[in-house]
């Protein structure tokens, strides 16, 4: 097929967006689209129209058409097949299908239909990936947002400390009738190791501070920059009102003196331990919808929390009970010695504490697989044709981790577009989100006891390939690389030390195609 151009428009003749494919003057397309309401025919159940050069083939969208104008010596069959596809990308970047929503989303589609046809050929492509290819998701992209978050996170961190170092010195000042402007010392740079360190950490001050730092600097009469303070405390007022303007919490101190406020307080995790590990596991699966894993990776990662300096020098004991040829890394700062005979998180330094107030990665996995055993669940659907034009869909769910706790499990099924399914049979609950045209199941928990579960529905005007692919999302608290934190002691004597752990295993994106 030669497709020349894909277009939206409204059954008056307005066109919404359109994308031209082939080489052809901005007049010409103007007037094949302003041509096309002229040539319908009122009362006729046709979907194409044919002038003495073109073909327009097109489908309804509620209000709105969606079109394309082929050469008339494309095939009919091919023109019917792609106009479908053009149909459904629609509604999976639009909420509704109005004139507003399409112009809203107008360079999603366009990227979107770039995907479809290329130079006026039909590319071999189904709506998986399309959504792919226009996502651009990108891994660098994520790693770089991940370590601006945290320069970003410490620099708010050092702003802190500055303030109860200021609120400190003037308190000082107070009692001795002098101040001596302080050294930007301390940190994690040079002692714990897992910020970057700096050359001369006594002068240093992170570029988030550095414009409020600098209005601080009063020039003495001598000319040098030492801080002076006035009668209501103007520097410690102002550098708060900062953090304030940064998102932070500060509260009066009772014990501070009169104009005087107090530090921030440091965001606490509650209801956890001064100790505090988390550990995460996220999971991205393609399965193909006749069976077999395309795609199966797991990350995980460890994170410490530490909240009182007196819990700083301690040890992680960790339990690998794993047997799938999961691979570890563990950060540069930790012993990979203590870590490979004796199954513990320690650092390289035993003297030197972890860092405060912060989370730090300490242990992080990698598991690939191609094997169906590997899943924590698998989706079996079988959509067939009804012999009256649409399709009976039997879709089941089956547990393949007997230890394993699914929470929160959904199972999204697109539908055609305009589709109202009937639910013949459902173990736990569904949703007909017609917006999205999907159907989705839920299950509040599956575990041993509730391992399977199936539905059937049947739907109207549709075709088997229109039920993918399937979207499964769940989150649960038992880690699936068999990994768990068993104790945590202290470095000097090894003594056990209360802790707090929190374990989250979830799909990032989990798909059937």
């Amino acid at each position: 097929m030669v497709l020349i151009a894909a277009a939206v428009c409204t059954k008056a003749g307005k066109t919404i967006i359109s994308r031209q494919f082939v080489e052809m003057t901005k007049a010409r397309i103007e007037g094949l689209l302003a041509a096309f309401p002229k040539l319908m025919s009122t009362g006729k159940q046709h979907t194409f129209v044919e002038t003495e050069s073109v073909r327009y083939v097109y489908q309804p969208l509620e209000k709105l058409y969606m079109l394309l104008i082929t050469t008339k010596a494309s095939n009919i069959l091919e023109d019917l097949e792609t106009l479908r596809l053009f149909a459904r990308v629609i509604p999976e970047y639009c909420k509704s299908m109005d004139e507003l929503e399409i112009a809203e989303n107008a360079f999603n589609l366009i990227f979107a239909f770039d995907e479809i046809v290329a130079l006026g050929y039909r590319e071999s492509v189904n709506l998986a990936q399309i959504r792919t290819f226009v996502e651009m998701d990108s891994h660098e992209e994520r790693v770089y947002q991940a370590v601006r978050f945290t320069q970003e996170r410490e620099a708010k961190n050092k702003m802190r400390e500055k303030a109860k170092e200021l609120h400190r010195q003037r308190m000082e000042a107070n009692k001795k009738g002098g101040f001596k402007s302080p050294g930007y010392g301390g940190g994690y740079g040079g002692s714990g190791g897992f910020t970057p360190s700096v050359g001369d950490s006594a002068n240093y001050v992170p570029e988030i501070v550095k414009p409020v730092y600098a209005s601080m600097q009063k020039p003495t009469s001598s000319g040098s920059g030492a801080m002076k303070l006035g009668g209501k405390a103007r520097d410690v007022d102002s550098f708060v009102d900062q953090l304030k303007e940064e998102g932070e919490t500060v509260v009066t101190s009772p014990l501070a003196a009169p104009g005087v406020k107090a530090a921030p307080i440091s965001p606490q995790i509650i209801n956890t331990e001064p100790i505090h590990l988390r550990q995460e596991e996220r999971l991205n699966v393609r399965v193909s919808r006749d069976g077999g894993v395309q795609n199966f990776e797991l990350h995980g990662l460890v994170t410490l929390h530490i909240s009182d300096e007196k819990w700083g020098r301690i040890r992680v004991q960790l339990e690998n009970r794993d047997s799938r040829g999961v691979q570890l890394q563990t950060h540069p700062n930790v012993d990979k010695e203590l870590f490979r005979t004796r199954g513990q998180i320690g650092l390289k330094i035993p003297t030197k504490p972890f860092p405060l107030n912060t989370d730090v990665g300490v242990l992080k996995w990698r598991l690939q697989a191609q094997d169906d055993t590997a899943l924590p669940i698998s989706i079996n659907c079988w959509p067939s044709e009804n012999g009256e034009g649409g399709c009976d869909v039997n879709i089941e769910y089956e547990l393949e981790q007997d230890d394993l706790e699914l929470n929160d499990v959904q199972i999204n099924i697109p539908l055609p577009i305009g589709c109202n399914p009937v639910v013949n049979e459902c173990d736990g609950q569904y949703n007909h989100e017609s917006r999205r045209n999907t159907l989705v199941w839920s299950l509040p928990l599956v575990d041993a006891s509730t391992k399977s579960g199936s539905m059937e529905f049947s739907a109207a005007s549709s075709t088997p390939s229109d039920f993918f692919p399937l979207h499964i999302s769940f989150s649960s608290k038992t880690s699936y690389a068999k990994i768990k934190v068993t104790e945590v002691l202290f470095v000097e004597d090894e003594s056990p030390v209360k802790y707090s752990v929190e374990t989250v295993f979830f799909t990032d994106n989990y798909e059937v195609v």
